[in-house]
């Protein structure tokens, strides 16, 4: 909440007289050289864009703000990405207006309206219920740590978007995007084309320009899955470069809070403002730096000169063959990689593939996530403030999903939890057998994956990162072993491309499906995977030049001046 205070125009008086002599100048802002009917389109500004206008006087947060908010109304009929609007943004953006006319701009993200996955908790008038009635109403003690840091930061958080509900932690035989809250999301490129991920209302929501980015969570490649499938920026950094602190969680060993962004540059102006050491959460600790970069001013489009990328070209053969459209357009994105100067390693193996597929095919990797989960989750319902519906481990999330309509049990049923609370040979994440599968998922994902490829060439050092395309590829490799991933749009499938469908009827496969490239690194080596995925960006342009949504929101920035 935010108020304001009436004083007398004779205290003011005083008051600034008083201060005249010692304060420092009000910096007055510079005076707009563009016409209104000039300004970038919603759907393509940049954080650059928007704290030039806002620094010149163009336009302020509150207009910004009421600008995406119309285009929220206009399209979410559609789209279902935006779960709630929060209540206080027009508010939020007014008081962060009054603070830059008074000479305060607390970085790159004042005024800038942020959208959360409806799993970040916030401590105001919004409600954070991963996609699930059994939440409404409930109330957390504090934001989230990365809320906070938003906050701090000068963001607008402009609301929750959608989510796979409970980030696609209960059912077996539900679909990508939907939750019983918001029904199905789906994606701007073709109607009904299912986002993929459970930070699907993330993607969309940025793709089609409904706030300037979201923040979204990704255990095995909900952040990076949804990003590729919606001609977007994904960032899935280092597991513990990011705090987990209040959000709904699933694996505390595979979990990371990273940003969805229409660039690069956009992407590493939000991972910056959320990055950095959480008491509430163990895992930040092992950051080896006390402050945190600023990702963006190491960006460079000559980043790939000089560095060694490697390709896992078996998994590649294994996962799509050579007409495939987007092992074609990977095979293009090598040689523009190549011709930025980096050097191409192929047939830079996981030793321990064949054992990483059997690790996901069964039950082994669902089951130590569903030990976290149940572990973690009752953690999280004991500590909220406001537990209107009583519930306090995920036998009682069972038991309330059951008996209320609305979330559409059991044509949509609660397998992950039944086997949960049923089938696990612990009654949480400290016994010896949950000890052993981390260790093993570690030494698939690590020494047997991602970081035997890397040390397997390249000198004494290894490789810089690896690159896969996107479509297929095993990002549950990297999540395993808590390594960064970062995606850049590389291409679209073609306009007489065969319209498929699931089971439910949602669009699978589409004419001018986005995909993407992935950069996968080691541990904190989240810049120079950011670096690699700007110079290939700046080179190709792939998001400018591709398809446009079928639907775009018209609402713009000139129509609130």
């Amino acid at each position: 909440m935010y108020f304001s205070k009436r004083w007398s125009l004779n205290l003011l008086t005083i008051l600034g007289a008083l201060s005249a002599a010692t304060a420092s100048p009000v910096p007055c802002p510079r005076a707009c050289k563009i016409n209104p009917s000039d300004l970038p389109d919603l759907i393509d500004i940049t954080i650059d864009d928007i704290s030039t206008h806002l620094r010149d006087g163009c336009f302020s947060s509150y207009q910004l703000t009421q600008a995406y908010i119309a285009r929220i109304n206009q399209v979410n009929d559609t789209f279902h990405a935006v779960q709630e609007i929060n209540p206080d943004a027009l508010a939020i953006a007014k008081s962060l207006d009054c603070e830059r006319k008074r000479g305060k701009v607390r970085g790159p993200l004042h005024g800038v309206p942020i959208f959360l996955k409806d799993n970040i908790a916030t401590f105001d008038k919004l409600n954070t219920t991963s996609g699930s009635y059994a939440l409404v109403g409930a109330k957390v003690k504090r934001d989230s740590t990365v809320a906070a840091k938003l906050r701090s930061s000068g963001a607008i958080i402009l609301g929750k978007v959608g989510l796979t509900q409970w980030s696609n932690h209960r059912s077996s035989n539900s679909t990508p995007g939907w939750s019983s809250r918001h029904g199905q999301i789906t994606s701007g490129y073709y109607p009904g084309l299912r986002p993929e991920g459970s930070s699907g209302g993330s993607a969309v929501a940025t793709d089609l320009g409904l706030a300037l980015g979201a923040l979204g969570t990704d255990t095995s490649g909900s952040i990076v899955t949804p990003a590729w499938r919606n001609n977007l920026v994904g960032v899935r950094p280092t597991m513990g470069l990011t705090s987990r602190a209040l959000v709904i969680p699933i694996s505390e060993r595979q979990d990371s809070v990273g940003p969805v962004a229409r660039t690069v540059k956009d992407a590493a102006y939000i991972l910056s403002s959320i990055a950095g050491k959480c008491s509430a959460d163990n895992y930040t600790s092992a950051i080896p730096f006390d402050k945190v970069p600023e990702y963006w001013r190491g960006l460079n489009k000559d980043s790939l000169r000089g560095a060694k990328i490697g390709i896992p070209s078996a998994v590649i053969k294994d996962i799509m063959n050579s007409t495939d459209p987007f092992r074609v357009e990977f095979e293009k994105a090598v040689d523009i990689i190549r011709e930025l100067g980096a050097t191409i390693h192929d047939n830079r193996e996981f030793t321990a593939y064949e054992e990483y597929k059997a690790f996901t095919a069964n039950f082994t990797l669902y089951s130590i996530c569903g030990m976290e989960f149940k572990t973690n989750i009752r953690k999280y319902l004991n500590d909220l403030a406001v537990n209107p519906n009583n519930l306090h481990d995920a036998k009682d999330l069972i038991n309330y999903t059951m008996s209320d309509p609305r979330e559409e049990y059991p044509n949509r049923n609660v397998f992950l939890w039944e086997a949960d609370t049923t089938k696990l040979p612990c009654d949480d994440n400290t016994c010896k057998t949950a000890w052993d599968l981390t260790q093993l998922r570690y030494r698939l994902g690590g020494e047997g994956g991602i970081l035997g490829a890397l040390s397997s060439a390249g000198g004494p050092d290894g490789l810089d990162a690896l690159i896969v395309p996107a479509h297929y590829a095993p990002v549950d490799i990297a999540a395993i072993a808590g390594l960064p991933v970062v995606t850049v749009p590389l291409g679209f499938r073609s306009k007489d491309t065969v319209v498929e469908k699931d089971e439910r009827g949602v669009v699978t496969t589409a004419p001018n499906e986005p995909f993407g490239l992935l950069f996968i690194g080691k541990a904190w080596d989240d810049q120079k995977l950011l670096n690699f995925a700007y110079a290939f960006e700046q080179k190709t342009q792939v998001r400018k030049k591709g398809p446009k949504q079928y639907k775009r929101p018209t609402a713009q920035i000139k129509d609130f001046m």
